[in-house]
């Protein structure tokens, strides 16, 4: 084992020397405290160690030990309902046994050692198994059914393994592995945070990630799998959009990193998160969630650790076969984790100060997402969709980690300050965001939803293009120098902004809108649009379109309960073209 002393400390940077032995990225014990810290850099003897836990009282001289692994996180039964810190401590546990400030140096199993566990194996003695197999499952909550799987790297034939109540270090099999030697199987697997987990392959994300949010399922949607942005200054509604994509989009299983956020707001969703109902199966959405919570006041270090822990746990449960959604908030609070590391490093700044390799780190993370087909002999399909919150200062996204971020996802939903002032929520801004996944998607909206849905989604982004274009108009002159297609274009252009886009998250049918109703949200719209031009070619006047009654049920029609959409969508088609003849008819009084 490798032993140094410290000859140098610089907040959280800690440099000791006699450290030739160890390796980059080895976890370390500083100082007479323990304090877990990792090597980020070794030149010649001197590793400089980045400490997770806070630096004051240590002294030059004290002695620091390597563990010789790299930092790793526990895999098994007990992550599921978890809030950990940045490097998997779990927060509950340690709150038992030292209050509530976190102790340094405290050394508490990730895992709960003492919980029990019933196995049930789905393999037997004889049966040859690679890594990735899935060998038995633990009902970990009423939802989450634990899929214990072999390691990556291991493979050979079970020659014991048995039904019963164990706890996650015990051993519940063994195999004999390929090279003959005995390899012991138990709930628990560790892996290095900093190394994406294996999959067979990687297959083409061209499923979305259904979200039930209108805005970003029939505008700007993501695919399962897929990596989305959401920029936004303060108060902008990045949280709620992030609570709101939680609850309900189709994931299986929902990662949450409060990377860096104020307490307040991480208390916010450490009280939530156990009182919201999870739609899919109306019990608590805990039951399917993993929450890393690692707050501003807490060490740099760790926040830079927090986001590799999440993705790594995410991978995990990816590689069960089940769909995850991750959630970083936010990623810049990391990026200027990464800055404050560099910097006491003495590396050459970048832009802004941020390290050079800001890019390469960012996309590094972004990249271990996926829809990919696992290891194993089954070829389970899992997905992982993250989703990453930005908080550039003053909303400015001209910033260095909004513009690195803007490079490797494929999704773009930006917020904005002056929609969150006129309360229009989700305040995403439909003329700056974006995304690449729309047209591959395109594909499965119109076999599976109806083949109009490209097509409808292609007029409504024009519409709400042409009305920015006329708004400048109509700020000089006035909304009467307009001719009377472009004022339709106009009124139905406000239609799709305040009736489709504007969404309520805390109502009890608005919150959630299905494709079915998204497609006949959009069709009555445009159907509104279209048989008013033409109503207008036949002689109607722009002033009686515009004030037909039925343009309130269009706008009350987000409020329909799913089961009566169809209905709702065939009587408002009905009373639109009648309302529309009879405006055809009163032209003679024109």
């Amino acid at each position: 084992m490798s032993t140094g002393v410290i000859t140098k400390i610089a907040g959280p940077l800690v440099v000791a020397s006699g450290m030739r032995d160890a390796n980059m990225f080895d976890v370390v014990r500083v100082s007479d405290s323990r304090l877990i810290g990792e090597i980020i850099e070794m030149r010649g003897d001197r590793a400089s160690i980045q400490v997770y836990e806070e630096t004051s009282g240590i002294k030059t001289g004290e002695p620091v030990e390597s563990t010789e692994e790299p930092l790793s996180v526990e895999l098994g039964p007990g992550l599921i309902k978890g809030i950990f810190d940045g490097i998997q401590r779990p927060l509950e546990k340690i709150k038992e046994i030292a209050g509530n400030n976190l102790t340094r140096g405290i050394e508490v199993p990730a895992l709960d050692r003492d919980a029990v566990w019933h196995f049930e194996p789905c393999v037997k003695p004889g049966d040859r198994v690679i890594g990735g197999d899935v060998i038995g499952t633990v009902k970990e909550t009423d939802v989450v059914l634990h899929k214990i799987m072999v390691p990556p790297t291991v493979s050979g034939t079970v020659s014991e393994i048995a039904a019963g109540e164990y706890k996650i270090t015990e051993k519940i099999g063994s195999l004999k592995t390929d090279s003959g030697s005995d390899y012991e199987l138990t709930l628990m697997q560790k892996w290095p945070v900093r190394r994406g987990r294996p999959y067979a392959k990687k297959i083409s994300p061209d499923i979305p990630l259904v979200t039930g949010q209108r805005v970003v399922d029939a505008l700007f949607p993501i695919a399962k799998g897929g990596v989305a942005a959401i920029p936004g200054p303060f108060g902008s509604g990045k949280t709620v959009t992030q609570h709101q994509l939680a609850k309900w989009a189709e994931a299986d299983i929902v990662v949450y990193i409060g990377c860096g956020e104020r307490g307040n707001e991480m208390t916010d969703v450490l009280n939530e998160f156990p009182e919201l109902i999870d739609p899919h199966t109306g019990r608590s959405l805990m039951e399917r969630t993993v929450l890393i919570a690692n707050t501003s006041d807490m060490p740099v270090a760790a926040r830079e650790a927090s986001i590799y822990t999440g993705i790594t746990i995410a991978e995990y449960f990816r590689d069960m076969g089940y769909s995850v959604a991750l959630m970083a908030d936010s990623t810049s609070r990391w990026a200027e984790a990464l800055r404050e590391m560099s910097g006491r490093l003495e590396e050459m700044p970048g832009e802004e100060g941020y390290p050079a390799y800001l890019g390469s780190r960012l996309a590094q993370f972004y990249e271990r997402a996926g829809r990919v087909i696992s290891l194993g002999s089954d070829e389970r399909e899992g997905a992982l969709s993250v989703i990453g919150a930005v908080s550039p200062p003053g909303g400015d996204i001209s910033e260095p980690v909004s513009q690195a971020t803007l490079r490797i996802v494929k999704v773009f939903w930006g917020l904005d300050s002056a929609l969150a002032y006129k309360r229009h929520f989700p305040a995403i801004n439909w003329l700056t965001s974006y995304s690449n996944y729309a047209d591959s998607l395109g594909k499965w909206f119109n076999d599976n939803v109806n083949p109009e849905w490209t097509a409808l989604r292609g007029r409504i982004m024009a519409l709400l293009s042409d009305e920015a274009s006329l708004d400048e108009i109509v700020k000089l002159v006035g909304m009467d120098a307009l001719s009377p297609s472009d004022r339709l274009k106009m009124e139905a252009a406000r239609s799709i902004r305040e009736d489709f886009l504007h969404q309520l998250a805390f109502h009890e049918v608005d919150t959630y809108t299905s494709l079915n109703k998204q497609y006949c949200m959009m069709k009555l719209v445009i159907k509104y649009y279209d048989e008013s031009i033409a109503a207008l070619g036949n002689g109607a006047n722009i002033n009686e379109i515009v004030a037909l009654p039925v343009r309130e049920a269009i706008g009350r029609f987000k409020y329909v309960p799913e089961e009566n959409v169809n209905d709702e969508f065939k009587k408002i088609s009905d009373d639109l073209a009648y309302q529309l003849k009879v405006a055809e008819s009163n032209k003679e009084e024109y």
